[in-house]
């Protein structure tokens, strides 16, 4: 399948509309995980031309990239791999030692995205000085083992400050229309600077899909039961506004999850991060690349998202960790 690939930020790097995440390989705070399944998603997405896979090193401790490493051992040369430092590693020594970690783990030469995972100071992590992780960066750029500079969990003014020690192309931030918190201020600002938005959880954790019913109880170990979305008023306003959105989902002859995807796919220098299970969920999200809301559809969804995204206060975490 032919899926055209968009520039990252201002980098050489260019990546597909639709990235796969790994979060769930790495299996801590996922249940129901297998790791041949995994595999086969990872390969099936590549082999359907979505090239551009998103991990972490705090995915698991490290499992996510090595199951990834093992996924693509055989695509090297047509992948494109994102991964993050967690807010633990941020001192100089610290950054230079978990991007070689995360290459040993992945098994390639080169990461084409490095991504500050939450800001210093995070999950209760010391607080260091940006200009630091920043330098460590730059160096680990110049040294040819990272190709491009990212940060996730960013406010505006961090990426901001950021930006003041090095070229940032891409920001990783939740976004999804039941979660448009980006857009008040840091969406805005990625546009007029040419920084690419790398939506995390665009089918909120699976709410946009609609297979949630309301009375709907997750296991404990799943990070979903901490997912404020799925609780209260706001779960509530959700599930009236999923119901609002099947009708326009049947009139296109799409899933929900589509119509979800699509309506971020069609938001300003978006591409979005999902996370799959197997191989039939990578097929499942691949009709959204061709899908063309009309203007009138897209105002409709705003207003439907709007009682929901009306209760997320600024600055919020989707968590209650």
């Amino acid at each position: 399948m032919n899926i055209p690939h968009v520039p990252l930020g201002k980098s050489e790097v260019q990546v597909t509309p639709l990235i796969i995440g790994t979060w769930q390989a790495g299996k801590r705070g996922w249940v129901g995980i297998d790791d041949q399944e995994i595999i086969a998603a990872i390969q099936t997405a590549l082999d359907r031309g979505i090239t551009t896979i998103d991990t972490a090193e705090i995915y698991g401790d490290g499992y996510s990239e090595e199951l990834v490493g093992q996924a693509i051992k055989n695509y090297r040369h047509q992948v494109v791999i994102a991964t993050k430092v967690f807010a633990n590693h941020l001192a100089y020594d610290q950054v230079i030692q978990a991007c070689e970690n995360s290459l040993k783990r992945l098994q390639v030469d080169v990461i084409d995205l490095y991504q500050i995972h939450w800001p210093s100071g995070s999950w209760k992590s010391p607080v260091v000085p940006i200009a630091e992780t920043m330098r460590a960066l730059v160096k680990l750029k110049e040294a040819g083992k990272i190709r491009a500079i990212g940060v996730s969990n960013f406010s505006l003014a961090q990426l901001q400050e950021a930006q003041q020690y090095g070229p940032i192309d891409s920001v990783q931030p939740p976004y999804s229309l039941f979660w448009r918190v980006v857009e008040r201020d840091l969406l805005p600002y990625c546009v007029e600077q040419g920084i690419s938005v790398l939506a995390y959880s665009p089918l909120a954790q699976g709410l946009l899909t609609g297979k949630f019913t309301l009375n709907h109880q997750f296991p404990p170990d799943d990070v979903r039961a901490k997912n404020i979305l799925f609780q209260g008023e706001l779960y509530q306003r959700a599930q009236a506004a999923l119901a609002h959105m099947r009708p326009i989902a049947e009139a296109y002859h799409i899933s929900l999850a589509n119509l979800a995807l699509a309506w971020l796919l069609h938001q300003p220098q978006t591409c979005a991060i999902v996370g799959v299970r197997n191989r039939e969920q990578v097929l499942g999200n691949l009709p959204a690349l061709h899908v063309r809301l009309r203007p009138e559809t897209l105002a409709e969804l705003d207003e439907i998202s709007r009682p929901v995204n009306e209760l997320i206060p600024p600055g919020a975490i989707m968590w209650n960790f």
